[in-house]
């Protein structure tokens, strides 16, 4: 199986923050429904821990994951946190309990999460602030206005949005300038492939979220089984090589609590992927 302890490629988040394609999501660190604290918080400390000792420096995370539970872990696994280390976090969902997930787009409430955020994670300033879901009932210039005005303050760096359409980003973008868009994009779930064009096109990072999802696809007599054993790697490795050669401007960021599957996804940057392979792998939607 092949493995890595640096991830290659590299992506100028913002044009100023220069990380590694690969990342980590921090989702997974909580409780079961991404509720609460873990079962084990040690285990999940050195997690987060060894991802940064393999090469990431870009760690994706939200208020809303536990909620708090996942920033707070970063921190006591991080910091005082390393030159170059981007932790990006995300304010808009509110959690009422185990898998529930509620947008709040009111300015106030956006503006609170992130002083909440700025303490858990105990920095000055936020790298990336992303707004976790449109909330339908306010404006989207309220909202992006909050983020905006904190980023005057210099308590932001910069501004992304999650689960966006191309309409909806280009609105962000007359609202505040916005550097990444996190949508659920992978092997079997391309419905975003627009926004990914767009970004593309526009040197917005895009940041799939949900990147390994191979399921049946990982049976013995799929493409991604083939094309894993053809390069004696794992499934998930061949996914993330897939969604590295789809973009360069995609980040995957997949999550996990175990350090054997940290590294085994970390192993992904380092897989090379052929036309003819990627065109396998692409007729699988």
């Amino acid at each position: 199986m092949t493995t890595a302890t640096t991830p290659t490629p590299t992506f100028d988040l913002g044009g100023d923050l220069t990380v590694h394609r690969l990342g980590y999501g921090a989702m997974q660190l909580t409780g079961d429904g991404v509720w609460g604290e873990p079962a084990d918080r040690a285990n999940a400390v050195r997690v987060v821990q060894a991802a940064v000792e393999q090469g990431v420096d870009f760690i994706d995370t939200a208020d809303s994951y536990g909620p708090v539970v996942s920033e707070q872990i970063i921190a006591d696994a991080l910091h005082p946190y390393a030159d170059g280390l981007v932790v990006a976090t995300k304010a808009g969902l509110t959690r009422t309990g185990p898998g529930e997930w509620i947008p709040v787009g009111r300015p106030a409430y956006l503006k609170q999460q992130v002083e909440l955020s700025l303490r858990n994670l105990k920095v000055d300033r936020i790298d990336l602030i992303q707004l976790h879901r449109i909330d339908s009932e306010v404006p989207l210039a309220d909202q992006l206005g909050a983020f905006a005005e904190l980023k005057e303050q210099g308590k932001v760096r910069h501004v992304g949005v999650s689960e966006v359409s191309v309409d909806e980003l280009k609105a962000a973008r007359e609202i505040t300038e916005i550097v990444s868009v996190q949508n659920l994009y992978n092997l079997t779930n391309r419905q975003s492939q627009d926004v990914l064009d767009y970004a593309t096109a526009e040197g917005i990072a895009f940041i799939p979220w949900f990147p390994i999802a191979t399921g049946d696809l990982a049976k013995p007599d799929s493409p991604v089984a083939a094309v894993a054993k053809e390069l004696d790697a794992s499934p998930s490795q061949v996914a993330l090589a897939w969604l590295l050669a789809k973009s360069p401007v995609i980040l995957p960021i997949p999550g996990t609590k175990s350090l054997d599957h940290l590294a085994e996804n970390l192993g992904a940057a380092q897989l090379t992927l052929t036309d003819d392979e990627i065109a396998r792998l692409d007729a699988i939607a």
